[in-house]
């Protein structure tokens, strides 16, 4: 099942969107060192931007606290992302082969972090109100983490 949603995510996006080569820094409050996102494809239906994004968090650095404004598709290509909701409790570890998704809005504050030795590596696909951040900044809910 892993198999086909990466195929799915990767394939049909690449397929359907079209490419992009942008890059730049996964937005967040802060994101830890070194922590990067190449966009790989982009495309724009509808007044719905639809993007996807290859994502690495280096061992022992975070995404920092964010939300969406729309619906996450990822897929974990290499490492673990243990990821943690705004009452500072996991909600998931996400080893390589896992799929994760992520809900929009506010109410869904959240942080992924890399507690591993090596690199986590994402393809993540964005499903965002066209013109909307990959993630909108949120402080940290009083975790004794970052």
């Amino acid at each position: 099942m892993h198999v086909m949603f990466r195929r799915a995510l990767t394939g049909a996006a690449a397929t359907a969107l079209g490419v992009a080569g942008l890059s730049g820094t996964a937005g967040a409050t802060p994101p830890g060192p070194g922590v990067t996102g190449v966009v790989l494809v982009q495309r724009t239906v509808s007044g719905t931007d639809y993007i996807l994004r290859e994502i690495t968090v280096p061992a022992g650095q975070s995404t920092g606290w964010h939300y969406h404004d729309g619906p996450l598709y990822g897929y974990v290509k290499q490492g673990t992302l243990s990821h943690f909701d705004s009452t500072c409790a996991s909600d998931g570890v996400y080893r390589a082969g896992s799929t994760i998704t992520e809900p929009s809005g506010p109410g869904h504050v959240h942080i992924g972090r890399n507690l591993g030795t090596t690199p986590v590596v994402l393809d993540v696909l964005y499903v965002l109100p066209h013109g909307a951040p990959f993630s909108e900044d949120a402080p940290n809910p009083g975790c004794d983490f970052q």
